[in-house]
């Protein structure tokens, strides 16, 4: 036998020795351990390992450590930070950061609510052709003002509310001198003028521009801190009707509604909740955030749904688990009540994204009622083994008892709830 046949022959051994290696149960649970884990006060978790592995702690002040021939398990006892290394024979062969964090827990939500946003400035919402003796033209379209745009100051006048349009139009037309206008658009500010034109069948001078200065609609509310009284709703932006571009908020409020009705979806129709805002119209919380995550402030009362109204601990991206699950939502009069879902998949994040999960509806009282997820039902607070793990966000069009969900972390952090709060207490 030749020297490269016997090399060969030992190189084939090795790739099918590794290969096994790789595949083998031990080595599966070695490189399913995390490299770094995060926990709660009070809460454990279990880890398989293999019967040679041993486990230790750096220090024993925020996590107690048990082990048997197959499984590590933690016990987080105290905020901090820590560090278990794996050994083999001795060996150190894989070190996993153990952060935990201040026990944190939020009331859920599930409450149908009505939704008053009042804009920066004035949004542009479309234009229109001016009337006048010479012709038809647009004053905004000429200079330079498109569809989306936000006019934020007039003449060196901050514009706060439609109303504070209408003099400034009327005293330039009589003048003559075109309006300076200060304009956002993409977060991004530029000046320019516009001489408003005298339309020649109401005798009035006009911009041509369509504007609007608040907008309104109805979502769900997904939790609050009972501390902070901070809340976050919906789980997506709210975008104009016309424009479809997010709402820049100035400030705005949140009110209770009552669902009157249900629109079903069905396979490229998506369905709709009805609803109107209640009849005393009492504000219960203001809105100073509208982000990709949802709409954010502080509640002035406490809510109650009725079905949970206690305080849940949360989980976070990477403790979400494929499985049964329940929403929490409205789909008659103002009774929140509890439905069934299955966590399709979920993927753990590092950085805020607002989809990440898959959710279906199971429930056949839901299905029978609403056909799944319908518009209105985004902020729908998700249940899993009594934590609150995220939201409800958007539907699939054709496929209505499908949907995404956004994780609780990332709305939380959106609300300027730091549950990563800077460690007092560090492992010594």
């Amino acid at each position: 036998m030749t020297k490269d046949v016997l090399r060969k022959i030992i190189g084939g051994i090795l790739l099918v020795s590794l290969i096994a290696i790789g595949f083998s149960k031990p080595f599966q649970e070695y490189k399913n351990i995390p490299t770094s884990i995060t926990l709660f006060e009070g809460q454990q978790l279990q880890l398989a390992k293999a019967e040679m592995v041993t486990a230790t702690m750096s220090t024993k002040e925020s996590i107690a450590l048990n082990q048997d021939r197959h499984t590590v398990s933690l016990n987080a006892k105290k905020r901090g930070e820590n560090e278990m290394l794996l050994e083999l024979a001795g060996f150190p062969i894989k070190k996993v950061d153990v952060n935990v964090l201040k026990d944190f827990k939020v009331i859920p939500g599930g409450q149908s609510i009505g939704v008053k946003l009042n804009t920066v400035g004035v949004l542009v919402v479309g234009h229109h052709q001016v009337n006048t003796i010479d012709g038809k033209s647009s004053p905004g379209e000429l200079a330079g003002i498109k569809v989306g745009d936000i006019i934020t100051e007039i003449n060196g006048k901050k514009i706060e509310k439609m109303s504070d349009v209408a003099p400034f139009v009327q005293e330039a037309g009589k003048t003559g001198n075109p309006l300076n206008i200060v304009v956002n658009r993409e977060n991004e500010h530029f000046s320019t003028k516009l001489s408003p034109l005298k339309d020649k069948g109401e005798g009035s001078y006009k911009l041509g521009l369509y504007i609007r200065d608040s907008a309104a609609g109805i979502g769900t509310m997904t939790f609050y801190h009972p501390e902070s009284k901070k809340y976050g709703a919906l789980g997506h932006v709210i975008s104009d009707m016309d424009t479809k571009k997010p709402i820049v908020v100035d400030d705005g409020q949140i009110v209770r509604s009552t669902v009157t009705s249900i629109e079903k979806g069905s396979n490229g129709n998506p369905g709709e909740k009805l609803a109107r805002f209640s009849e005393d119209k009492e504000v219960i919380g203001n809105i100073d955030r509208n982000s990709p995550f949802g709409i954010f402030g502080k509640l002035n009362q406490e809510l109650k749904n009725g079905v949970l109204d206690k305080p849940l601990p949360i989980a976070l991206s990477h403790q979400v688990k494929e499985g049964p699950a329940k929403i929490l939502t409205v789909v008659d009069s103002d009774e929140v009540r509890l439905f069934d879902i299955e966590i399709v998949s979920t993927i753990p994040q590092k950085f805020p994204a607002t989809k990440g999960m898959v959710i279906k509806v199971t429930d056949p009282k839901l299905l029978a009622k609403t056909g799944g997820i319908v518009q209105g039902m985004s902020g729908s607070p998700i249940i899993q083994n009594e934590k609150v793990i995220g939201a409800v966000t958007h539907v699939f069009v054709n496929d209505p008892t499908s949907g995404y969900g956004v994780h609780i972390e990332w709305m939380l952090q959106e609300a300027g709830i730091d549950i990563y709060e800077k460690q007092t207490e560090k492992a010594s």
